[in-house]
């Protein structure tokens, strides 16, 4: 079953890579969507693909790339779009 999903993640994850290497792992576990930094200091990123894929980029999210420190993710089912042509990272 194919998932859409807004995530949140709060903590030290700016200025650590976090968009990049997200853009990075979504793309290897063949997701769409998008990932951006947040005014407030957090990352936002929506996710759309198979639930089981979907999973483990939440499981990942919540370490993310090796200077990060998270503290929390949010994460959000919204409705299926299919709109994305491949995942990008927004400014």
């Amino acid at each position: 079953m194919k998932l859409n999903v807004h995530v949140l993640i709060s903590g030290k994850v700016q200025g650590v890579w976090f968009r990049s290497s997200t853009k990075q792992k979504a793309e290897q576990l063949g997701l769409t969507g998008w990932v951006r930094n947040t005014p407030e200091g957090d990352v936002e990123a929506v996710f759309e693909g198979e639930e089981k894929i979907i999973k483990e980029m939440i499981e990942w999210c919540h370490r993310g790339p090796p200077l990060a420190k998270v503290e929390n993710v949010e994460v959000k089912k919204q409705n299926l779009t299919n709109g994305f042509d491949g995942f990008s990272v927004r400014y």
